[in-house]
């Protein structure tokens, strides 16, 4: 009988040792958090295993998170895939239909939004000072070049050509003027003036040919055939040629000379602004303008713009971890914890197992004191 109480006793203790063995020791994984002295010599095992390697522990965890977590290959598989890229597209989409196309705000209080101020006023003084520039240009221009510098060759020729279609034009309208009530009464006046400004010599004529309208009536089929001669023809011709060369080699500011020009340019410039009425147009919405600005960018803009923003993603995305320093960011967060929140941090996650490994400590030391009090009642026998 006492031989069963020296069993148990022995096993009691060593399960005792055991379990508060193993305490201990997961105990001095964390504590002391500090070193402990007496005086100037430091008591061994303090400060506790983790709080001593803390550095090591972080640079560790740096290393790893980079080598093995966080690497490009796993950006690229959980940021990168054809699933993520499409959720993007689509995402990108609403926001412009929501924010942008769908939107009440004016194309002012856009650009207002953006920081541009007084746009109306702006528009409409730009295009001012492009018509000044341009209206001084022309007149520089005026004032030292021909016709024929000036006037496109293309132009030129295509009056050149022009000329007998002219010629026919003004011969066929002589024709049916002075065939005309019209035009005999203007022969009429013509001899009439004629006659009378020379005096007796014109009353002799006068005298001889009888009244004026008898002289026209023998003038006016003269004038019919001169016009349909074929000299006729050649000689306006060649007046009206020689007039167009003569035109073109004179500076285009003679023949214009005394043309004041700003009223034009003031005109222009109303009926420019009128027409543009810039107030007027930024008071709408975008979806006045571009009412299928929301398809189009559907279709045409974000899948490409996407498909652009994740191809530089993926080639810069090793930079990008390498400029963000991961390996440092997390070495510094670990140094910078608290060890009793490390503390809590790796009990919360591990503290079932490490009452597992107290209870087998426990339990390995009574089967040692089992073992040992068999070994002793075994020599007592012997």
């Amino acid at each position: 009988m006492n031989f069963i109480w020296i069993l148990l006793f022995m096993a009691f203790i060593g399960a005792l040792i055991g379990g508060y063995t193993n305490h201990l020791a997961i105990k001095m994984l964390f504590r002391p958090h500090e070193a402990k002295y007496i005086g100037k010599w430091r008591v061994p095992f303090t400060p506790g295993l983790i709080p001593k390697r803390r550095d090591e522990l972080a640079k560790q965890l740096g290393r790893t998170v980079v080598e093995h977590l966080l690497t490009p290959e796993t950006f690229k598989r959980r940021f990168f895939s054809n699933d993520m890229r499409k959720k993007a597209e689509l995402w990108i989409q609403s926001q412009l239909s929501k924010h942008v196309f769908e939107s009440h705000m004016t194309l002012q209080q856009w650009l207002s939004k953006a920081g541009i101020e007084h746009v109306p006023s702006r528009v409409e003084g730009k295009f001012d000072s492009i018509l000044d520039e341009q209206m001084a240009l022309i007149e520089s221009r005026f004032a030292t070049k021909t016709v024929k510098e000036i006037a496109p060759e293309q132009w030129q020729k295509q009056a050149e050509e022009r000329i007998p279609e002219i010629v026919t034009y003004m011969i066929e309208k002589g024709e049916t003027y002075f065939d005309s009530e019209e035009g005999r009464q203007t022969v009429k006046r013509l001899i009439d003036d004629f006659l009378s400004s020379k005096g007796t010599f014109g009353n002799m004529i006068q005298m001889f040919m009888g009244e004026s309208s008898t002289i026209v009536d023998r003038v006016q089929p003269e004038i019919q055939k001169f016009l349909r001669a074929p000299g006729t023809f050649e000689i306006l011709s060649n007046v009206i040629r020689g007039e167009w060369e003569k035109l073109k080699s004179r500076p285009l500011n003679e023949l214009i000379g005394g043309f004041d020009l700003q009223p034009v340019l003031t005109k222009v410039k109303s009926y420019a602004k009128q027409e543009l009425a810039v107030e007027k147009r930024l008071d709408s919405t975008l979806q006045l303008y571009w009412p299928e600005g929301a398809n189009w960018t559907a279709i045409n803009l974000t899948p490409k713009m996407t498909e652009f923003a994740f191809i530089q993603g993926e080639l810069k995305l090793e930079e990008m971890i390498q400029r963000l320093r991961l390996e440092e960011m997390v070495q510094e967060q670990v140094d910078s914890f608290p060890v009793e929140r490390l503390e809590d941090l790796v009990l919360g996650i591990s503290r079932k197992e490490f009452k597992m490994i107290t209870v087998l400590g426990a339990v390995l030391g009574a089967l040692i004191g089992l073992i040992q009090g068999g070994i002793v009642y075994l020599m007592n026998m012997i």
